[in-house]
This record gives C-alpha cells, sequence and structure tokens, in this order.
C-alpha cells in the first residue's frame, strides 16, 4: 500500500472517530475471520500488516484444524488490507473495516490466499479480452430466539406486502447501511419461506462484487442484531422452509467496459458465440463447481428437485430450475442488462473461491470453443422428466451431499490446478473433515451448527 494510500485511510478513520479497525477475510469453509487493529497503530499495521497463523486456513467449520503440509504452528500470513474496502460500519459507527489480501512473508500473494485466486483469475480473463461485471443475489431469514430455538420473525407469503411491513424498520435499516458503504440496492421482496427476505445489490467489477458480498453479509446480520433479531444466510436453516439461495449474475465485457461481449442481438436469446461457449464450460465443469459453490453440509438439504434451487445439469432461458439461467434482459437496455445466472450457488460459500472457480469453468469454455449440448437445454422444470428421457438427453442429478461433490472437486484438475496446491488442498481438507463431523450427527445438530454461521 503506497504511503498516500495509508494516510488517506488514517485520516478517513480518525475523522470517523473509529476506534477499531477490523481486517477481514474469508476462509476456506466461508467464514468470515477477522483481527483488529487499535486507531494508534493503524499506520504501521497497514504498512506492515496483522500477523496470522496459516494454521487458520486449516480450520474447518467446527474449529478443528486439519493436518495440511504449510499449515501449521510454524509460519504465518500477513493480512494486508485493500484500501479500496476502507468503510465505518454504519451499525457500529466508532469501529471501520478493510478487507485483506493474505500475503506470505516474502511478501508475495500467499498460494492459499482466496482473494488472490480470484485476481488470478481475472487477470487470465482480461488476457482474453474480458472483464467481468457481477452481482450476488442473496436470500436470507429473519428469526427470533426462544430458548434454545430459532423461530422465523413472521409466517407471511412470498411476495406479501404483510411480510414486507412487519420487517420494514429493518431491512429500511440494512438499505441505508448498505448505501452509506457504497453498495446500491437493486430490488426487495419477501420470499417463500416464513420470515425469508431477498434483497439484491446493484452489479459491480468482479472483485469488488465479491468484497460487496462479504460487506453485505456482515451488514444484514449485524443490524437484524441490533433490533433483536437474528439473520441468518445459511443455505438450510429451517428444514421444512425454502432454501437461501446466492445466486451469481455476469456478464463479460471488453477491456474498455463499454460492450458485453455476452449480448447478441441476433440469437433467440441474445447471448452470443462467447457466451455460449463459457456456458459449456460450466456445463462440463459443473459437478466439481458445486463442490466450491455450495460447500456446506448443509448446501445439499437446500439442492433438491423441485424446490427452485436447481439439481440438475441442464440450462435454459428464464428457467429457474436450470442450473445455468439465460434471463432475458430488459427493454431498451438490451446490450447491457444480457447476463448469465449460475443458481446452485448459496452464502456458505467464499465468494472469491466460489466467483473464482465459476470463471475457470467458463474461460476453460472458451479456450477450447466448447457449445453447451442443445439436448440439455431444459425450458421446463427438469423433474417433470421422465428418468429415461433425462438419460438420453444427458442431463444428471448434480451431487446429492457434500460428500459427492467434494469426490467430484477432486477429479477436477481444471479448476484444482486453477486454485493451485495449497489452496486446493487446504480446501478439500475441510469438505472432507466437515463431512467427517456432520455425517455422523443428526440434523438437529447440523441445522444449530450452521444457522448463524453465514
Amino acid at each position: 500500500m503506497r504511503e498516500i494510500e495509508r494516510a488517506e485511510v488514517v485520516r478517513r478513520a480518525r475523522e470517523a472517530g473509529a476506534h477499531l479497525i477490523s481486517f477481514f477475510w474469508c476462509d476456506n469453509g466461508g467464514i468470515i475471520r477477522g483481527k483488529s487493529t487499535h486507531i494508534s497503530g493503524l499506520e504501521s499495521r497497514l504498512a506492515s500488516g496483522i500477523g496470522v497463523t496459516t494454521a487458520m486456513q486449516a480450520m474447518g467449520d467446527m474449529d478443528q484444524l486439519q493436518v495440511v503440509d504449510g499449515m501449521g504452528p510454524a509460519g504465518e500470513f500477513r493480512l494486508v488490507p485493500d484500501p479500496d474496502t476502507f468503510t465505518i460500519l454504519p451499525y457500529a459507527p466508532k469501529r471501520a473495516l478493510m478487507l485483506c489480501d493474505l500475503i506470505a512473508r516474502s511478501r508475495k500473494p500467499w498460494e492459499a490466499c482466496p482473494r488472490d485466486f480470484l485476481k488470478r483469475m481475472l487477470t487470465q480473463a482480461e488476457h482474453m479480452g474480458l472483464r467481468f461485471q457481477v452481482a450476488m443475489e442473496s436470500e436470507w431469514y429473519l428469526a427470533r430466539k426462544e430458548g434454545d430455538k430459532f423461530v422465523p420473525c413472521d409466517e407471511s407469503l412470498d411476495n406479501s406486502s404483510v411480510g414486507m411491513t412487519f420487517a420494514q424498520e429493518v431491512v429500511d435499516e440494512i438499505i441505508e447501511a448498505l448505501e452509506a458503504q457504497g453498495i446500491g440496492i437493486e430490488q426487495y421482496h419477501t420470499e417463500v419461506g416464513h420470515g425469508q427476505h431477498e434483497l439484491s445489490i446493484r452489479h459491480a467489477p468482479a472483485l469488488r462484487a465479491a468484497d460487496n458480498h462479504i460487506i453485505y453479509r456482515e451488514t444484514v446480520r449485524n443490524v437484524a442484531y441490533c433490533h433483536g433479531m437474528y439473520a441468518s444466510l445459511a443455505p438450510k436453516p429451517f428444514p421444512e422452509q425454502a432454501g437461501n439461495g446466492c445466486h451469481i449474475h455476469f456478464s463479460g465485457w471488453d477491456l474498455e467496459e463499454k460492450k458485453n461481449l455476452f449480448y447478441d442481438a441476433q440469437d433467440a436469446d441474445n447471448i452470443s458465440e462467447l457466451a455460449y461457449h463459457f456456458i459449456g464450460g460450466v456445463m462440463a465443469h459443473l459437478p466439481g463447481l458445486v463442490a466450491l459453490t455450495c460447500p456446506s453440509m448443509n448446501s445439499y438439504r437446500r439442492l433438491s428437485p423441485g424446490s427452485w434451487s436447481t439439481a440438475f445439469t441442464c440450462y435454459g432461458g428464464d428457467n429457474r430450475e436450470a442450473a445455468l439461467r439465460i434471463p432475458s434482459n430488459f427493454w431498451g437496455v438490451e446490450m447491457a442488462s444480457t447476463n448469465l445466472e449460475f443458481r446452485p450457488s448459496d452464502n456458505s460459500s467464499n465468494p472469491y473461491i466460489a466467483l473464482g472457480g465459476l470463471i475457470a469453468a467458463g474461460l476453460d469454455g472458451i479456450e477450447r470453443e466448447l457449445q453447451p449440448s442443445t439436448s440439455q437445454r431444459v425450458d421446463v422444470d427438469p423433474m417433470r422428466l421422465t428418468e429415461e428421457e433425462l438419460a438420453r438427453r444427458d442431463i444428471h442429478r448434480l451431487p446429492t451431499s457434500l460428500a459427492d461433490a467434494t469426490r467430484e472437486l477432486e477429479q477436477d484438475m481444471v479448476l484444482l490446478d486453477a486454485m493451485g496446491p495449497l489452496l486446493a488442498n487446504s480446501y478439500l481438507a475441510i469438505r472432507h473433515a466437515d463431512w467427517e463431523i456432520f455425517s455422523r450427527e443428526d440434523t438437529e445438530f447440523e441445522i444449530k451448527n450452521h444457522f448463524y454461521k453465514y
């Protein structure tokens, strides 16, 4: 970080009266972690970072340390913040946060840094003439705690004005807090589940979009808590209710960011040959990719047929039961609004890893000029197709468990090579550990230990 940038961050923190500044990162289990520095030491910490044991990236969801070469009691990485992410926290105005890269003592990016993984994929895309605009579309529940149980804050219906009214104080404050942190709002509505909400935010360049998602998660949970409620972004916090997705909308632009390269006015869906190649790559890597975008035990309670969470290897125009949806664009802004939506993704994922993996899969499709199979294009709920028709069209169930998804990822060398050995090995070790822990416990244990982590 340049000296002028450090001085500006310190000035802003002092003017806001912040006394603690948190350096945050997202770990291999999708957990947001961090350390804080007092304002008196901020300038030196901006220059040198904050030391963290390498073992933290081998820590599972239950804080059980896994055996991973290069991640143990000896050695550390440094949390080095990105000054562009500095924000005063509206819900805790004496505090601020910055999002960090994980830097080795050599002063180079640490090989297990999730944020650097995304940066590397974006650099690879730029070498191919592409820049991505991304929006992560999250769903979440508002709940109250009654004894040892969490219960939904209301029993309203999908898109219900009653649900909007009940939660308006919390939602309005979340919106104000996001806007104060420079995050624009797109749409808001209640969802299918009791007490479930969807508040979508504006698209941004890919790295900023991933950063925004971390800030979004922190803001939603903390504002809710200030109102005596709990916000859960877990994939399936209430087994009997709808699941929480985190759909990834993305489009590919030229390097000047003036032309959407995914758009073609002559195509029936208004998408280009380049976009079809990207879809082909995603479809080719979909089984392993799910381990990056739906990485928790709780994820596979959500990924089930007929639940609008996608459960099959298919794509389609405006099909919300397809793994990859081609949304219809907006009238009058067709080029600008053309995008693709990846749906088997949830908030338990690390957004840098999920987005990095999605881009790696799509770029492989572009490099190899893959075409998505026309037989896998589905314009109905795939659950309506017979087993024979699904087999004939080469449409298969997505992995049905964390163990299955992890095995698929272990066989996908394109995704593993993109991640690099240290990140990939530590990530897989934690997936195996989570399966081992949660597969021997009951549903109540799973829900309890996922509800408020995300």
